[in-house]
């Protein structure tokens, strides 16, 4: 019987740490990512709303478009927990919802934290533990991150100068990235995962 039960416990141990060993602050990243992707997507879908009762299309706009840019990148970031052989729990999002404008800085504090400190933390430790995966996921989400605090910097600057109607009136979202375009005419392939352009989603 020994002999038997001995080799099922190395071959558990074995499943373990293929799965684990030495991963253990990426899968921690990845899953604090998700969350953090998830929330975000779901404020930016409510500040979404606030800003189309406030009476700005165009922001409205923008924040649908980002609230689907960050529900891909959850959702990237799950698929590489998943791989690892993680479970991945649904996550509650909370958030409060204040003025177009108290909403603007909100995404732009969060966006300037994910790109500067949270996501090149995450990318460097990814890299030291081999999960390449995670990295590229990461990394599309840190690029992504940067073109969306661009946006809420302009948006906030035509809000205060009363020129909304400047905006942009449509985005282009990069179904397997995220990465974000406002451009009428975006490339013909997205510079980061290389998806044609006619995949986008629109979002107006």
């Amino acid at each position: 019987m020994k002999k038997i039960i001995l080799p099922i416990l190395a071959s558990l141990v074995m499943i373990s740490f293929m799965t684990y060993g030495g991963n253990e602050k990426t899968i921690a990243n990845l899953k604090a990512a998700f969350k953090g992707e998830s929330t975000a997507s779901a404020k930016y879908a409510a500040y979404a709303m606030k800003a189309k009762t406030e009476g700005f299309a165009q922001i409205a706009t923008l924040f649908n478009a980002a609230a689907k840019a960050e529900h891909i990148h959850a959702n990237n970031h799950k698929a590489v927990l998943e791989k690892l052989g993680v479970k991945v729990d649904p996550i509650k999002p909370e958030f409060t919802v204040k003025t177009t404008a108290e909403n603007l800085q909100d995404a732009i504090n969060g966006e300037t934290e994910e790109f500067l400190h949270m996501y090149p933390g995450y990318v460097s430790t990814a890299k030291d533990e081999n999960v390449m995966e995670a990295v590229r996921s990461f990394t599309w989400a840190l690029d992504t991150e940067k073109k969306h605090g661009e946006f809420y910097k302009t948006a906030l600057a035509a809000l205060n100068a009363k020129k909304v109607d400047t905006l942009p009136k449509a985005y282009f979202v990069c179904p397997k990235c995220g990465n974000t375009f406002n451009e009428e005419n975006p490339g013909a392939k997205c510079p980061f995962c290389y998806t044609a352009k006619e995949k986008y989603i629109k979002v107006s």
